[in-house]
């Protein structure tokens, strides 16, 4: 199933990067964060990605096309130029970079790349936001209810501390908030090509009227993930995330047991 990846927006809660590159190539573990989304999405056997980029979109497409000479080891002959290379390590992955416009808004990106898309059903989500989102389970749900979008609900998470007040005295502080019952939309869509009817063109995020509209017509569905998931929105977000890929297990590709394929 190819995955469409929303690579294009400008990033600005994370200027103190974004000011020299796109959003989804501020580095986790020393490698962008749109490649750990891309990871999840393998993991389950989902490798063919479409990513709409925008902003500084020559970067990513240099990033891609530069792969193999950075990620490998390389012996150059320097009497006539010949380069060989030795794998490090393969990725079956297919990526294509379309440049759908600095200016165009995340529903209109998707609109764009309706001829790059085969007419079936295919998963788009953002590129700064991982979770260890079983996608076997997500798939199964979308087709179980037999509408045209399904969108993964999150609970979003915790940024700051919790106070218990009585009046005004504190009853109890509690440095994380408890995890009340709050749904947001966390990405990781499954979408059918009729999606395609309700985006109106590039002016229109897809977070708006598309997604409104697909909900006033009984059209969206939300599959419900309890684990972990996090967005990549501020420096503070980045250091995070960071610190969490050098756990033992890297929390977003720590799957339940049923997803424990090993292919990623």
């Amino acid at each position: 199933m190819q995955v469409v990846l929303l690579a294009g927006g400008l990033g600005s809660r994370l200027a103190e990067e974004t000011v020299r590159i796109p959003k989804p190539m501020v580095e986790v573990g020393g490698r962008p964060i749109m490649l750990h989304v891309m990871d999840i999405y393998s993991h389950w056997g989902h490798r063919e990605f479409v990513v709409a980029s925008g902003y500084k979109s020559v970067l990513i497409k240099k990033y891609f096309h530069d792969y193999q000479l950075m990620i490998n080891d390389i012996t150059v002959s320097l009497g006539d130029g010949k380069i060989s290379m030795k794998a490090a390590r393969k990725l079956d992955w297919t990526v294509s970079v379309v440049d759908t416009g600095a200016d165009t808004m995340t529903g209109g990106r998707l609109l764009r790349l309706k001829s790059w898309l085969r007419n079936e059903t295919f998963m788009t989500t953002y590129s700064d936001g991982v979770g260890n989102i079983d996608i076997d389970a997500l798939i199964k749900f979308h087709r179980s209810h037999g509408k045209l979008a399904t969108v993964t609900a999150v609970q979003p998470p915790a940024r700051f501390g919790n106070l218990e007040l009585d009046g005004g005295r504190v009853v109890e502080f509690t440095e994380k908030v408890r995890r009340h019952e709050t749904w947001i939309n966390g990405g990781y869509f499954v979408f059918e090509p009729g999606v395609m009817d309700y985006l109106p063109g590039d002016s229109e995020p897809l977070e708006m009227s598309p997604l409104a509209n697909l909900a006033r017509d009984g059209q969206l569905f939300a599959y419900k993930h309890d684990g972990f998931w996090h967005p990549m929105d501020t420096i503070r977000d980045r250091e995070h995330l960071e610190s969490l890929n050098s756990s033992p297990k890297i929390p977003w590709l720590d799957f339940p047991a049923s997803g424990q394929r090993g292919n990623s």
